[in-house]
């Protein structure tokens, strides 16, 4: 995102933002998906300023996953199926909306309910040096929301975008 528009921030960007005293910071903490396989760990929280709330979970990807996901892209290539995506060295981050997942406070592990280790493996990765853009955000949500890709569709306001059950983390 340009600097002018940008409105989603990591939560460590932000000197004056902190965890509200009623959610967990989950920082640092593992994220599994619904049959308990490592997705990765939890490295940074993206806030919408505007919303003043969490609307993703920057993950840091399993290394295991990684490595799936490039023998599965090699696999493609060989068998001459076209791949949508190509990931780059240093593409090791994922976000995921804070409405898709729960937190067991007491074993410190966030689970991602509905979506599975496969779906995970073919999610575009970014690199956590560089911000992304509205197009990214929308790519994510329709890799683990396949079958509702058209309610992600091209309205840019940020308050319409993030106000879905996915960015829901009551």
């Amino acid at each position: 995102m340009e600097n002018k528009d940008r409105n989603l921030y990591r939560l460590d960007e932000l000197a004056d933002y902190k965890v509200a005293s009623n959610y967990s910071d989950v920082r640092g903490w593992k994220i599994v998906d619904a049959a308990n396989r490592t997705i990765g760990k939890i490295d940074n929280l993206w806030v919408n300023k505007d919303m003043q709330r969490v609307v993703y979970l920057d993950v840091s990807v399993d290394k295991a996953l990684i490595e799936e996901s490039r023998k599965e892209v090699h696999n493609a290539i060989e068998n001459q199926n076209e791949k949508e995506f190509v990931y780059r060295d240093g593409d090791t981050h994922i976000i995921i909306p804070i409405g898709s997942v729960s937190i067991n406070k007491d074993t410190k592990i966030v689970m991602a309910n509905s979506i599975g280790y496969d779906t995970f493996q073919k999610t575009s990765r970014y690199n956590q040096l560089h911000n992304f853009d509205r197009n990214y955000e929308r790519s994510v949500l329709k890799s683990y929301y396949p079958d509702e890709d058209s309610r992600f569709g091209s309205d840019s306001n940020d308050d319409t975008f993030y106000n879905r059950r996915e960015f829901d983390n009551r």
